[in-house]
């Protein structure tokens, strides 16, 4: 009896014990951990949430990533940061809902003493300017509209002898332009740069119109719906500033009987009478499936996936988990890539 009690007494203190060990085990494996609030504008768009599936994908077992949807409204998206500040991180990664709206945030962050990264919508120089741990990911607006004009160039040919596409061979190339949100920065930067790119390559843009569909597939389906009312017999070519709005121009053309496989070699494409170039910007998948398709002439590639590379990169040295230098001062950016059919 007594040597089952030493024995019983023994086994006690060794489960005790290996309790301890498995403990400190656990508190030291996650000790090294480090917590990321990550807030995005909205869950709505797709280049956003392709975005944000890469970052996820990137941020390994050291990096926990808690994500916020701020539903398009900067109100709510204050209030998840202030909530968030309470329950303590050490990284918040922010797409702003309204770029012009960061100075009281990065003032109450500041005070925090909790270093931001700023995503696809950049803020005001100033803004950033006013600490040192900000920074920047994200592409240059102006390169997109440049690469977009340079879609177009090729679609149409020589400005001064414009190709097949040019349906009524007047020389000029009759365009509806599909805008994102009005006073938005990529908005503004891409529509002005593909036009004045166009316009310095020679080419003789005329405008049918520019509808403002805010990034989105079916209010862009929507406004072509009218603009097809009206202008279906003139269009030459539709620019999108983004593809989920590109997406929703196919469609409303495509019920209107545009893209018909018109030389019945069984193919959509260029050499049919009823297709018109479409060209977008960001390369989401979807825009790639009707890029193959022949329904979408080409994309420029916003290459979220470099982005989300580079934006982990830069938060393991914020967070000291490496001393690799990526930014160019408070920026890392990523260059922009044309996708056209093979």
């Amino acid at each position: 009896m007594i040597y089952k009690k030493k024995i019983k007494n023994v086994m006690s203190v060794l489960h005790i014990c290996s309790l301890v060990v498995l403990f400190f085990c656990i508190t030291s494996c996650t000790s090294s951990e480090r917590r990321i609030s990550l807030f995005l504008y909205t869950d709505t768009d797709p280049y956003i949430m392709l975005y944000t599936e890469e970052i996820l994908a990137n941020a390994g077992t050291d990096l926990r990533v808690e994500r916020y949807f701020a539903r398009n409204s900067q109100t709510i998206q204050n209030e998840q940061i202030e909530r968030t500040i309470n329950r303590k991180t050490d990284l918040m990664i922010v797409n702003p809902v309204d770029r012009l709206g960061m100075y009281p945030v990065i003032e109450r962050l500041r005070q925090e003493k909790i270093p931001v990264i700023f995503i696809n919508r950049e803020p005001l120089a100033r803004d950033l300017d006013r600490w040192n741990q900000i920074w920047y990911v994200g592409a240059r607006a102006d390169q997109s509209g440049q690469l977009q004009a340079s879609l177009v160039a090729t679609l149409f040919g020589p400005a001064t002898r414009l190709g097949p596409l040019d349906r009524n061979g007047d020389g000029k190339i009759q365009t509806v332009l599909l805008k994102g949100e009005q006073g938005h920065q990529d908005a503004e930067i891409r529509t002005e740069q593909v036009t004045k790119s166009l316009a310095s390559a020679g080419y003789d843009i005329q405008l049918l119109t520019t509808e403002v569909a805010n990034w989105n597939e079916e209010q862009a389906f929507q406004k072509m719906e009218g603009v097809i009312s009206r202008w279906l017999p003139q269009i030459e070519l539709v620019i999108s500033n983004n593809d989920a709005m590109a997406l929703g121009a196919i469609k409303a053309l495509r019920a209107a009987g545009k893209f018909v496989d018109d030389s019945g070699d069984g193919k959509i494409g260029c050499t049919d009478a009823s297709w018109i170039p479409i060209v977008g910007i960001d390369g989401i998948r979807d825009a790639q499936v009707m890029i193959d398709r022949g329904y979408l002439a080409g994309t420029v590639y916003n290459d979220y996936r470099s982005q989300a590379r580079a934006l982990m990169r830069l938060a393991r040295a914020v967070l000291g988990f490496s001393s690799e230098n990526i930014t160019d001062s408070k920026y890392v950016w990523i260059d922009y890539t044309t996708i056209r059919p093979e």
